[in-house]
């Protein structure tokens, strides 16, 4: 998987994972991103924390969720 293909595959799978688990975007408290990833890998969508990147996959994957439920400033 490239970092290009992931990035948008997992922006879209914060939104389904934040539906299904009744997370609303930006609210105060946070939101768990070993939740999400282990939802995600249930689901079998884990190829999509597997590519090459400076930070690690993971942080990337982390930094992303952090951008779409709006918890940026955590980071």
């Amino acid at each position: 998987m490239k970092r290009s293909e992931a990035e948008p595959a997992i922006h879209h799978l914060v939104h389904q994972w934040a539906a299904a688990a009744g997370v609303e975007v930006g609210a105060p408290d946070q939101p768990s991103f070993s939740a999400f990833k282990r939802w995600a890998d249930q689901q079998g969508y884990s190829s999509y924390f597997v590519f090459r990147s400076t930070m690690g996959a993971t942080d990337d994957a982390e930094r992303w969720f952090d951008q779409e439920l709006r918890q940026a400033w955590r980071n």
